[in-house]
Protein backbone atom coordinates (compact mmCIF):
# COMPACT_ATOMS: atom_id res chain seq x y z
CA UNK A 1 0.00 0.00 0.00
CA UNK A 2 3.13 2.16 0.73
CA UNK A 3 4.03 1.86 -2.41
CA UNK A 4 1.04 2.47 -4.08
CA UNK A 5 0.46 5.46 -1.91
CA UNK A 6 4.42 6.43 -3.30
CA UNK A 7 4.62 5.41 -6.80
CA UNK A 8 5.10 9.07 -7.69
CA UNK A 9 8.02 9.39 -6.09
CA UNK A 10 9.77 6.26 -7.58
CA UNK A 11 8.82 3.76 -5.21
CA UNK A 12 7.75 0.79 -8.06
CA UNK A 13 6.89 -2.87 -6.70
CA UNK A 14 8.25 -2.99 -3.35
CA UNK A 15 12.30 -2.36 -5.00
CA UNK A 16 11.87 -5.30 -7.10
CA UNK A 17 14.22 -5.35 -10.15
CA UNK A 18 13.29 -5.06 -13.26
CA UNK A 19 13.36 -8.36 -15.45
CA UNK A 20 14.51 -6.42 -19.05
CA UNK A 21 17.59 -3.95 -19.33
CA UNK A 22 16.70 -0.93 -17.19
CA UNK A 23 17.98 2.04 -18.99
CA UNK A 24 16.47 4.35 -17.79
CA UNK A 25 19.52 7.81 -17.96
CA UNK A 26 21.49 5.62 -19.97
CA UNK A 27 19.35 6.74 -23.29
CA UNK A 28 17.82 10.14 -24.45
CA UNK A 29 13.98 10.36 -24.40
CA UNK A 30 11.84 9.64 -27.19
CA UNK A 31 12.56 12.14 -29.91
CA UNK A 32 11.75 12.58 -33.44
CA UNK A 33 10.05 13.65 -36.00
CA UNK A 34 9.34 11.35 -39.48
CA UNK A 35 6.50 10.29 -41.35
CA UNK A 36 3.77 7.76 -40.26
CA UNK A 37 2.63 5.27 -42.43
CA UNK A 38 -0.30 7.29 -43.45
CA UNK A 39 1.79 9.99 -45.11
CA UNK A 40 1.34 12.44 -42.36
CA UNK A 41 4.34 14.06 -40.69
CA UNK A 42 4.69 12.49 -36.76
CA UNK A 43 6.77 13.81 -33.56
CA UNK A 44 7.45 11.83 -30.84
CA UNK A 45 5.52 14.08 -29.01
CA UNK A 46 2.05 12.73 -29.95
CA UNK A 47 2.74 9.55 -28.63
CA UNK A 48 2.96 10.57 -24.81
CA UNK A 49 0.35 8.79 -22.25
CA UNK A 50 0.92 5.54 -24.20
CA UNK A 51 3.77 3.35 -23.45
CA UNK A 52 5.63 3.04 -26.61
CA UNK A 53 7.64 -0.36 -27.25
CA UNK A 54 9.99 1.09 -30.54
CA UNK A 55 11.38 -1.28 -33.08
CA UNK A 56 14.01 -0.46 -35.97
CA UNK A 57 13.36 -3.44 -39.08
CA UNK A 58 12.20 -3.02 -42.28
CA UNK A 59 9.41 -4.81 -44.22
CA UNK A 60 11.68 -7.07 -46.51
CA UNK A 61 13.35 -8.64 -43.20
CA UNK A 62 12.71 -12.72 -44.21
CA UNK A 63 12.70 -13.23 -40.31
CA UNK A 64 13.73 -11.19 -37.43
CA UNK A 65 11.54 -8.55 -38.21
CA UNK A 66 7.96 -10.70 -38.26
CA UNK A 67 9.33 -12.71 -35.21
CA UNK A 68 9.79 -9.67 -33.32
CA UNK A 69 6.34 -8.19 -34.74
CA UNK A 70 4.60 -11.66 -33.79
CA UNK A 71 6.23 -11.52 -30.14
CA UNK A 72 5.12 -8.24 -29.84
CA UNK A 73 1.78 -9.42 -30.44
CA UNK A 74 1.94 -11.76 -28.21
CA UNK A 75 2.72 -9.13 -25.67
CA UNK A 76 -0.49 -7.16 -26.11
CA UNK A 77 -2.39 -10.24 -26.16
CA UNK A 78 -0.93 -10.54 -22.44
CA UNK A 79 -1.79 -7.13 -21.70
CA UNK A 80 -5.49 -7.35 -22.01
CA UNK A 81 -7.40 -4.34 -21.25
CA UNK A 82 -4.10 -2.49 -20.13
CA UNK A 83 -3.23 -3.16 -24.28
CA UNK A 84 -4.96 0.02 -24.81
CA UNK A 85 -2.03 2.00 -22.87
CA UNK A 86 0.60 0.92 -25.16
CA UNK A 87 1.50 1.40 -28.98
CA UNK A 88 4.13 -0.35 -30.85
CA UNK A 89 6.20 1.77 -33.64
CA UNK A 90 7.73 0.23 -36.18
CA UNK A 91 11.03 2.51 -37.21
CA UNK A 92 12.21 1.83 -40.85
CA UNK A 93 15.99 1.45 -41.40
CA UNK A 94 15.31 1.01 -45.21
CA UNK A 95 13.20 4.08 -46.25
CA UNK A 96 14.03 3.65 -49.89
CA UNK A 97 11.34 0.76 -50.00
CA UNK A 98 9.59 1.11 -47.30
CA UNK A 99 7.21 3.88 -48.24
CA UNK A 100 4.05 4.86 -45.61
CA UNK A 101 2.16 2.38 -47.46
CA UNK A 102 4.95 -0.44 -47.44
CA UNK A 103 4.77 0.54 -43.70
CA UNK A 104 0.89 0.67 -43.14
CA UNK A 105 0.56 -3.00 -44.98
CA UNK A 106 3.07 -4.20 -43.14
CA UNK A 107 2.08 -3.16 -39.59
CA UNK A 108 -1.71 -3.76 -40.28
CA UNK A 109 -1.00 -7.05 -41.15
CA UNK A 110 -0.01 -7.74 -37.01
CA UNK A 111 -2.28 -5.12 -35.44
CA UNK A 112 -3.85 -2.02 -36.85
CA UNK A 113 -4.80 -1.31 -33.39
CA UNK A 114 -1.64 -0.98 -31.55
CA UNK A 115 1.51 -0.54 -34.32
CA UNK A 116 2.26 2.09 -36.54
CA UNK A 117 5.24 2.13 -38.74
CA UNK A 118 7.19 5.19 -39.51
CA UNK A 119 10.01 6.04 -42.04
CA UNK A 120 12.14 9.24 -43.01
CA UNK A 121 15.14 10.37 -45.23
CA UNK A 122 17.82 8.32 -44.80
CA UNK A 123 19.36 11.30 -42.54
CA UNK A 124 16.65 10.97 -40.33
CA UNK A 125 16.57 7.52 -39.85
CA UNK A 126 20.68 7.63 -39.17
CA UNK A 127 20.02 10.74 -36.39
CA UNK A 128 16.88 8.69 -35.21
CA UNK A 129 19.56 5.41 -34.72
CA UNK A 130 22.36 6.63 -33.89
CA UNK A 131 20.61 8.13 -30.77
CA UNK A 132 19.20 4.75 -29.92
CA UNK A 133 22.55 2.84 -30.58
CA UNK A 134 21.04 0.49 -33.06
CA UNK A 135 23.02 -0.59 -35.65
CA UNK A 136 22.15 -2.06 -39.26
CA UNK A 137 23.94 -1.98 -42.14
CA UNK A 138 22.59 -2.06 -45.61
CA UNK A 139 24.47 -3.97 -48.45
CA UNK A 140 24.45 -1.94 -52.07
CA UNK A 141 21.13 -1.05 -53.07
CA UNK A 142 20.31 -2.75 -55.68
CA UNK A 143 17.53 -0.91 -58.22
CA UNK A 144 15.71 -3.82 -57.83
CA UNK A 145 15.06 -4.30 -54.15
CA UNK A 146 17.38 -7.28 -54.02
CA UNK A 147 19.07 -6.44 -50.73
CA UNK A 148 18.79 -7.07 -47.34
CA UNK A 149 19.75 -5.22 -44.46
CA UNK A 150 21.17 -6.55 -41.39
CA UNK A 151 20.40 -4.45 -37.72
CA UNK A 152 20.02 -5.05 -33.94
CA UNK A 153 16.85 -6.62 -33.02
CA UNK A 154 16.27 -4.99 -29.47
CA UNK A 155 12.91 -3.56 -28.23
CA UNK A 156 13.58 0.03 -26.98
CA UNK A 157 10.58 0.50 -24.51
CA UNK A 158 9.60 3.98 -23.40
CA UNK A 159 7.07 4.91 -20.51
CA UNK A 160 3.98 7.03 -20.91
CA UNK A 161 6.28 10.35 -20.61
CA UNK A 162 8.65 9.26 -23.72
CA UNK A 163 11.36 8.17 -21.06
CA UNK A 164 13.86 5.63 -21.90
CA UNK A 165 12.97 2.92 -19.67
CA UNK A 166 13.69 -1.30 -20.70
CA UNK A 167 15.21 -2.52 -23.45
CA UNK A 168 14.26 -6.29 -24.55
CA UNK A 169 16.15 -8.54 -26.67
CA UNK A 170 14.95 -11.72 -28.96
CA UNK A 171 16.20 -13.93 -25.81
CA UNK A 172 13.53 -12.14 -23.49
CA UNK A 173 9.70 -14.52 -23.31
CA UNK A 174 6.64 -12.38 -24.17
CA UNK A 175 5.66 -13.30 -20.53
CA UNK A 176 8.66 -11.50 -19.30
CA UNK A 177 8.46 -7.93 -21.64
CA UNK A 178 4.81 -8.00 -21.00
CA UNK A 179 5.73 -8.20 -17.01
CA UNK A 180 7.64 -5.10 -17.14
CA UNK A 181 5.78 -3.08 -19.51
CA UNK A 182 2.49 -3.38 -16.96
CA UNK A 183 4.56 -2.00 -13.99
CA UNK A 184 5.73 0.67 -16.29
CA UNK A 185 1.62 1.25 -17.13
CA UNK A 186 0.74 0.57 -13.74
CA UNK A 187 3.62 3.05 -11.96
CA UNK A 188 2.31 5.59 -14.48
CA UNK A 189 -1.47 5.26 -13.91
Amino acid sequence: MLCAALAGAGCTHRGEPWQLTDVSGHLPDLDFTLTADNGQRVAADSFKGRVSLVYFGYTHCPDVCPETMGRLMQVIGKLGPDAQKVRILFVTVDPARDTPKALHDYVDAFDAQHAQGLTGTDAQIEDMARHYRVAYQMEKRDPNGNYEVTHSSAVYIFDAKNRARLLATDHDSPDVIATDVRRIIEDHS
